[in-house]
């Protein structure tokens, strides 16, 4: 009986969709987030009346939204973007005011690195991967400057435009085999007086053509067009200069638009600007105003948390995550960045809620699967670690996978098994080999087996992917220094405190070693 009933009501929508004019049954599929659908009518609709400006808006609208980005979140670091940056940051900045140096937060707060690793960029891992920090980066300059956006967001659909039938221009001709929008053909300034098309056109060019130069010009003009009153356009300029580079520029819009209309994304926009130029002192400040206007706002709460944690102020930071639990208990950052910490605070089942809480929401991903497993290996309950990774190792990719594999290892040798261990930090390594923890771990058990020069390649490759892992640069010391070559030994020791200051052994291995150079 439900299948009929089914069965009826779909073929029910169905007529109900043939009687319905295509305009409002577009801006239905529009308003449902079925962009194709919507797309599919609005050029039927063109190829009978070219002109129609309000399908010409509608299939704009549907074709941004289906590769609409949100730009708060959006800071992924290309090649291009790092070899052609020109902006002049201070190479040695005062303790606690630069990202540059994570470790000079305030004394005492920070956690050692020998209890929470660090990313290749030199900051300590996070619960929760953000973009910047480490995610991945396009493997040439081409394909930095070419790629295009094409995440997606939740936020709904919130401009909406009524019927208004008048005819266009030449430029809005839609063409069936080439781009539904010519930029080189469009008129900007004329475009830019229109308050009903402006500005989907933008975000047309913006997100859809990623033309940022376009953009950026009709933005202007429409700036101009409005007598600088109205702060979006000043916001949507701030957005092309931050693409584009101009930081400073980026700097001045976001500003004028703020002091304009205080929005919650204005403040977010110009912490992102903050960040970008290492002024994270800047950025907290205006996070602390911005909470001031709007209380209880969870993203700018969150700003500061990631802002703090970036410092290694994670002490600090676990406090503004809490703080986001009074207004959103159900956060996925906040619980996953908390239960992160009270793992490398040696609080595993403590974590182990944390974890849980997230598995109850519904999120069973690799990675969650995987620190659940960590968590109950450090807190005795073997046989649930045992059954998480093999959880884990069933959902993971390709991106994942070595680290699952590099646990896995951990755990072999936790429980004593040397052959297991040595088998999953091979499988690490074939998975990704550029994975420096596998390199190094896999070097130690060369070790354990007499294979001195093999223990050696594999630190020597393990520091050549990451200059901050501390732990090669010793173990390459020890290893030089029980085969007499005391001169690489006090090399790689220096570089180990260099990475990690506070590390005891390192201190210990450079007095001894002093001590036989004093002899010589």
């Amino acid at each position: 009986i439900s299948l009929l009933y089914t069965i009826k009501f779909e073929s029910y929508q169905m007529n109900v969709e043939r009687q319905m004019d295509p305009l409002f049954l577009a801006r239905s599929y529009l308003r449902r987030r079925k962009f194709e659908a919507c797309v599919q009518i609005c050029s039927q609709m063109l190829e009978k009346n070219p002109y129609d400006q309000c399908a010409w808006f509608m299939k704009a609208k549907a074709l941004t939204e289906q590769v609409y980005i949100d730009e708060v979140e959006a800071d992924n670091d290309g090649i291009a973007e790092m070899l052609m940056d020109d902006n002049s940051i201070a190479q040695v900045a005062r303790p606690g005011t630069s990202f540059k140096k994570p470790g000079t937060s305030a004394q005492g707060s920070s956690t050692s690195q020998g209890i929470r690793p660090m990313s290749q960029s030199g900051r300590p891992v996070s619960g929760f991967v953000r973009p910047g920090t480490q995610s991945g980066r396009p493997g040439t300059m081409e394909q930095a400057i070419k790629t295009p956006r094409t995440a997606h967001t939740a936020r709904p659909v919130t401009s909406a435009s009524g019927r208004f039938v008048r005819l266009g221009t030449a430029s809005m001709l839609s063409e069936p085999d080439g781009p539904f929008i010519n930029p080189a053909q469009l008129n900007l300034a004329k475009y830019a007086d229109r308050p009903g098309l402006n500005k989907v056109l933008f975000d047309y060019l913006f997100y859809h053509e990623n033309d940022i130069r376009n953009s950026l010009e009709l933005a202007a003009l429409a700036t101009q067009a409005s007598k600088y009153e109205d702060w979006w356009w000043k916001q949507q300029l701030g957005k092309c200069y931050y693409r584009l580079g101009l930081y400073r520029d980026a700097e001045k819009q976001f500003q004028s638009a703020l002091k304009q209309q205080p929005t919650i994304d204005n403040y977010l926009y110009l912490a992102k600007v903050f960040v970008k130029l290492d002024q994270p002192l800047a950025a907290l400040d205006l996070f602390e105003k911005g909470i001031e206007v709007f209380p209880g706002e969870v993203s700018l709460i969150i700003g500061c948390a990631r802002v703090h944690e970036g410092l290694g102020d994670l002490e600090t930071s676990v406090k503004f995550y809490k703080k986001v639990f009074q207004y959103d208990a159900s956060n996925v950052e906040s619980i996953a960045c908390i239960g992160t910490h009270n793992f490398y605070s040696d609080m595993p089942e403590i974590a182990l809620r944390s974890f849980r809480r997230l598995l109850q929401m519904g999120v069973a991903n690799t990675e969650l699967y995987n620190n659940i497993g960590l968590c109950c290996f450090y807190a005795q309950q073997y046989d649930m670690s045992l059954t998480c990774f093999e959880r884990a190792i069933d959902l993971a990719n390709k991106e994942n996978i070595a680290d699952v594999w590099y646990n896995v290892g951990h755990v072999a040798v936790g429980i004593g098994d040397l052959n297991l261990a040595y088998q999953a930090f091979q499988l690490a390594l074939i998975s990704d080999n550029n994975h420096a923890e596998a390199y190094n771990n896999l070097a130690i058990l060369e070790m354990r087996k007499g294979r001195a020069e093999q223990a050696r390649a594999y630190f020597m490759s393990a520091i050549t992917i990451n200059q901050e892992l501390y732990e090669a640069h010793y173990n390459l010391a020890i290893l030089s220094e029980g085969q007499g070559d005391l001169n690489t030994s006090f090399k790689e020791v220096r570089k180990s405190l260099e990475a990690f200051p506070e590390h005891v052994d390192s201190k210990n291995l450079l007095t001894q070693l002093r001590q036989y150079f004093t002899l010589l």
